[in-house]
């Protein structure tokens, strides 16, 4: 059947890397890859459905893309991935534009929801969740340089207000052999920057072994020849002395970390359902500087959790401000349905946007004096290439990872090519980015 298809992506990096796997499998059955929606005869929309605000983005997309048909070359609208996951039933009878929907554990099925949406069914998809794709081709969606290795599927954490386990499915590793055999062929593809994520990273292994193996996947990560290894989503609860031994020992592991702890407040911890106090966060933050000086480290900040009054948000701001940590995402709780944490007494929202406003204006004088320390140095430069609106090339430090931090606008003469390490003398801050010049 000759068709053509685009993916649009919305959500986590761990979402990318589904829609890059179906995108392999339409390319193996012959079917040919669009970027431009308008240009396609199908075009399938990968969502996120964590929290409202992801539910809306993802509804607004659908309503947007559905314009499409009947305009020309678009036919059908399918939707994958978490909405229609955790609104099966609801997604198909409030939205008519779409004509099939593939749940989180039926990715591998988008070549026959594809055929018979075109044949004029409404296929609908939804298989095991507690199922793992291994050994899947996938298409890079990213730049050529950068890559996600996606090393877990679902979550066992069960956080109180989170519904990724009943999206997602229980923890579950996959083989390292097969993790080995993706990355090399990422490395093979030019993929210079990989990206390590699952929803709970530093769980690597332990439902397969019986024992935590990041720090063994990490150590055979680093013979291959990439230039950075990038780490996401470590829970503070699950490092261990081997592990950090070796991030401070491998030099391709960047020194930048991301730990979301989501707040500090014991109680909160603890209704929550987070392990772990901020007696033993500050413990592992002074563990990790003292092994790794230059250490970056990320988190995120929900204001807003039951149980969050005034002291405790006070006691979180003061942490903070204690713990200067460069980089961080504020949200607002979002209280999901189906979730403990909806049904207990909280902050109202315009206390709880209050509280997210002092927290970023907080973040942002620390991130600057961060920035501003580092003026004067020359720091490794991963060149994203040319920025017309800017006059001058743009890239990122090791301290920067790509969509969600700064970046550094840098002057050269000649030609930088995408992909490229330069080094770079850091000269200027500016909203949050560095400004700079090349070192010759």
């Amino acid at each position: 059947m000759s068709c053509t298809v685009s993916f649009v992506s919305l959500g986590c990096a761990k979402n990318l890397v589904n829609t890059e796997q179906m995108m392999a499998l339409c390319r193996q059955a012959g079917f040919t890859l669009v970027g431009d929606p308008a240009q396609a005869r199908v075009v399938v929309l990968n969502t996120c459905g964590f929290i409202e605000s992801a539910k809306s983005e993802a509804i607004d997309h659908i309503l947007e893309l559905a314009q499409l048909k009947g305009n020309g070359t678009t036919e059908k609208l399918l939707v994958a991935g978490c909405l229609p996951q955790r609104y099966p039933e609801e997604l198909l009878e409030e939205l008519p534009e779409v004509d099939g929907v593939l749940g989180t554990g039926s990715y591998t099925d988008i070549v026959p929801a594809i055929q018979a949406a075109l044949e004029g069914d409404q296929p609908t998809f939804f298989g095991d969740i507690h199922h793992t794709i291994e050994d899947e081709a996938r298409v890079l969606s990213t730049p050529p340089y950068t890559a996600y290795l996606k090393i877990a599927e679902g979550c066992d954490n069960h956080c109180a207000y989170c519904v990724i386990p009943s999206l997602r499915g229980r923890f579950r590793s996959r083989r390292m052999e097969s993790l080995l055999t993706e990355a090399r062929t990422l490395a093979d593809q030019g993929v210079k920057e990989l990206i390590v994520v699952a929803q709970d990273t530093t769980r690597y292994g332990t439902d397969r072994h019986g024992r935590r193996r990041l720090a063994d996947l990490l150590t055979e990560l680093c013979k291959l020849p990439f230039r950075w290894i990038r780490l996401h989503y470590l829970y503070p609860d699950e490092f261990d002395d081997e592990l950090i031994a070796v991030i401070a020992r491998e030099p391709k592991i960047l020194k930048y970390l991301d730990i979301p702890i989501q707040h500090c407040n014991d109680a909160i911890l603890k209704s929550m359902n987070r392990r772990g106090t901020k007696a033993e966060l500050v413990r592992l933050f002074d563990k990790l500087r003292a092994a790794m000086p230059e250490v970056v480290l990320r988190t995120s900040i929900i204001c807003g959790l039951p149980g969050e009054g005034e002291a405790e948000f006070e006691e979180l701001c003061r942490f903070l401000r204690e713990q200067r940590i460069p980089r961080a995402g504020v949200f607002q709780f979002s209280p999901e349905e189906g979730t403990p944490a909806a049904a207990m007494p909280r902050p109202d929202d315009d206390t709880a946007r209050r509280r997210v406003e002092l927290l970023v204006d907080l973040q942002s004088r620390v991130m600057d004096e961060f920035n501003e320390g580092r003026l004067g140095r020359c720091e490794e430069v991963l060149c994203e290439g040319f920025d017309p609106q800017a006059g001058c090339f743009v890239g990122r430090t090791c301290a920067d990872s790509p969509d969600i931090d700064g970046k550094v606008y840098f002057t050269a003469a000649g030609d930088i090519p995408a992909g490229s390490f330069v080094t770079v003398r850091l000269t200027g801050v500016t909203d949050g980015d560095l400004i700079g010049e090349i070192e010759v």
